[in-house]
């Protein structure tokens, strides 16, 4: 099930898009069955808003894109937790690389995986998402392959229902994700699309020590510690 709504033309930045976002997910507020899990990095300053708007605790869901050879923006795939991998299927097999570059290229991209989620979380466990509502945000999608890993890679811990939730996306995007998560939640859908960064009038990178200190904050964890009150 996908869901769209008419917003301003572009966000100022990721943390008001996440505002909006939070609007659109009300249905979730105040539940204890519920996780924000942001891709780092640029989805986490909008996840943080998410989850604070909802009262959900907030985590960071690790997912590196696979940049094609010599045009390492270019996404011809994506990795997850769990050994999850998932390849642009618009790319023809005839320009794909062969099956050598791309697993040296995963493992390299594996490497840096596990780098950032012990930073990331500075040795907290991971907030558990069995049996409970895993909402996942990015900042945007453009061809979604990150974005689809994160789905393969969050249905293997048992979640009860995930959502994508995402301020823009490209409509092809928009609807692959559809097909494979429960609720898909996209506030703009431009046509043409082109990129992520043109629908934002701030898209500076999100540092390493941002994403830290906005999991770190008493407002993504506040329903967690609730809850152990």
């Amino acid at each position: 099930m996908a869901h769209i709504w008419d917003t301003p033309e572009r966000f100022a930045d990721r943390r008001e898009a996440g505002r909006l976002l939070a609007r659109r997910l009300k249905v979730y507020a105040h539940r204890d069955d519920v996780v924000v899990l942001g891709l780092p990095r640029g989805g986490v300053p909008v996840a943080f808003e998410v989850a604070s708007a909802l009262h959900a605790p907030l985590d960071v869901f690790v997912v590196r894109k696979l940049g094609f050879p010599g045009h390492a923006e270019f996404a011809m795939g994506a990795i997850a937790s769990g050994g999850v991998r998932v390849l642009n299927e618009e790319i023809s097999p005839a320009y794909m690389p062969s099956t050598d570059v791309i697993d040296r290229i995963a493992q390299a991209e594996a490497l840096e995986l596990e780098r950032r989620e012990h930073a990331y979380r500075n040795g907290r466990p991971p907030v558990p998402i069995e049996g409970r509502v895993a909402i996942l945000v990015d900042d945007g999608l453009a061809t979604g392959s990150t974005m689809r890993a994160a789905v393969a890679a969050a249905r293997r811990s048992k979640p009860a229902r995930i959502v994508v939730a995402v301020p823009v996306g490209s409509v092809d995007a928009r609807d692959a994700l559809a097909a494979v998560a429960d609720e898909m939640v996209c506030l703009r859908t431009p046509d043409p699309f082109s990129a992520v960064g043109l629908w934002y009038v701030d898209f500076g990178q999100t540092t390493d020590e941002e994403v830290r200190e906005l999991l770190a904050a008493p407002a993504g964890g506040r329903a967690e510690a609730e809850k152990g009150e």
